[in-house]
């Protein structure tokens, strides 16, 4: 059959965040194949991935990414889009503030301090049990944290001070952290395509990595509408403020699937649709869903199969408050944020690696993370970002980035990530405070009360996956069984091979 006379397959995509508009994308690349149209219930594509104005003169910037900060080197394909949309990350070093008592909890991996003296059995063990892990890493998939802690006899206080902030830190699980997969710690530190960080026997954590701030999302988002838009010649389409309610799959002789979908006007803070309007009826050949699980089953409802309702509904989510803020007091009670010499590290005092780590601290020290346990339950924790150090548009770095080779050293890191803060005063950063699953189990450890309301910038709910070892035998292996049809695209950017389900 020519060109000219092949029908389009008409498409929907349901969800305007990294996925939709990746399935955007790769569709666009074959304006001859495809009729495809995007629906966003927001305001603006993105998903998680928005950008918030703010009080330039009060601030130093004009904006903050107030869902997603960065990523680490290893997401080739996020960097490869934004190359694309001709947008750049700035590189920043990754220093982390764990906990604040000097003797039982504070440690970072800037400077090694008493807290690293304290567990430094376990923290040589631990390098061994990485190695086992890793050796028989499928067994250990189905492991969690907590267990593999308690298998190899490391102290209690080792995990809850160390290694459950390490991994909440790296995957934001939260308070889930225990009971994910302990095969997913050992990819932290020994996986080639995940390695974020160096083990070190000495200090537990050997470098201050290199993260990549991301340029100003809400831009991107809309510069990569346009492109779709344009690449497809018409035949792709992202239409925002409109929700999708409910699908239903037609039998295989008639083929075909029925959407129901409402327009809104976008969304607020608790992530909720404003003003839905009547719902409208319209069928496609194809649907591809971009949506979290539970919303996915939401969508199909009744009609979804039992293989889906399996793989899916095994997806456990969590619902997250961010509270941004310039409430210096507040961080300065639960967090260490500058350098004491009395947080040092107390033996060895002429190990010339530990005093160029000193030297460093006393002139460097600016974290960009923190974490702190709660202390009526170290299992719990709480998570602070320093954005006016993270993101590059404290530093005047334009909206759409700029690219960056001013850090090299990642032994000891370098100033970079002490550049965006070194010409604002400490008590105008803006942080970001997250208060994790408001399950009343963790609500009633939540010490949001105390940031003064006049402080508050902005406050929004997220809802966060769990990466609890019951995802990766339950969910991740049988995805591929619960999509449709195959439909492959030809080598693109991003080289997707999208499964969409009919």
């Amino acid at each position: 059959m020519s060109d000219v006379n092949m029908v389009k397959r008409r498409v929907l995509i349901v969800g305007g965040g990294a996925a939709g508009m990746s399935a955007a994308f790769a569709f666009s690349q074959h304006p001859e194949l495809f009729d495809v149209v995007l629906y966003e219930r927001s305001s603006s594509p993105g998903g998680m991935a928005t950008s918030t104005p703010i009080d330039k003169e009060k601030y130093g910037a004009d904006y903050i990414n107030d869902g997603v900060q960065g990523a680490s080197p290893v997401f080739h394909n996020t960097f490869a889009i934004f190359e694309k949309l001709n947008f750049s990350t700035s590189d920043v070093g990754m220093q982390v503030s764990f906990g604040k008592d000097p003797e039982t909890e504070f440690w970072s991996n800037v400077f090694p301090s008493q807290v690293i003296d304290k567990f430094s059995a376990d923290i040589k063990k631990f390098g061994k049990v990485l190695k086992i892990i890793k050796a028989l890493e499928p067994v250990f998939a189905l492991i969690s944290v907590s267990a593999m802690l308690r298998i190899f006899r490391f102290s209690a206080e080792f995990g809850e001070v160390m290694v459950f902030p390490l991994v909440a830190l790296f995957f934001g699980t939260g308070n889930q952290t225990p009971f994910i997969s302990c095969a997913i710690l050992e990819r932290v530190f020994m996986d080639p395509n995940m390695c974020l960080f160096e083990y070190s026997p000495e200090t537990f954590l050997a470098s201050i990595p290199t993260m990549r701030a991301f340029p100003r999302l809400s831009t991107l988002y809309n510069a990569w509408k346009i492109l779709v838009e344009t690449d497809s010649q018409g035949s792709v389409r992202v239409i925002n403020k409109k929700e999708v309610t409910r699908v239903e799959r037609s039998s295989k002789d008639t083929g075909g699937v029925k959407v129901w979908s409402r327009h809104t006007e976008g969304t607020n803070n608790e992530q909720t649709v404003i003003d839905p309007g009547e719902e409208e009826e319209e069928t496609f050949d194809e649907i591809v869903i971009c949506t979290d699980a539970d919303a996915a089953m939401v969508l199909l409802g009744k009609d979804a199969r039992w293989l889906e309702k399996r793989v899916l509904g095994n997806v456990k989510y969590l619902w997250d408050t961010t509270v941004t803020h310039n409430d210096i007091k507040y961080m300065e009670k639960y967090y260490q944020v500058k350098y004491d010499p009395c947080l040092r590290f107390k033996t060895g005092p002429d190990d010339t690696d530990k005093q160029q780590r000193f030297k460093f601290a006393e002139e460097h020290f600016s974290p960009l993370y923190f974490i702190r346990s709660y202390p009526s339950d170290k299992r719990r924790v709480e998570m602070s970002f320093d954005l006016t150090v993270y993101q590059p548009q404290f530093d005047g770095v334009s909206p759409r980035g700029k690219r960056s080779n001013e850090f090299n050293d990642t032994t000891l890191g370098s100033a970079s990530s002490e550049q965006a803060s070194r010409n604002i005063p400490l008590d105008h950063h803006v942080f970001q405070t997250i208060f994790l699953d408001n399950s009343p189990e963790s609500v009633r450890l939540w010490s949001k009360d105390e940031i003064r309301p006049d402080k508050v910038i902005l406050e929004k709910w997220w809802k966060q996956q769990s990466h609890r070892w019951q995802h990766y035998a339950g969910t991740v292996p049988w995805m591929g069984f619960i999509n449709g049809k195959v439909c492959s695209t030809a080598p693109s950017l991003v080289e997707p091979n999208f499964k969409i389900s009919s």
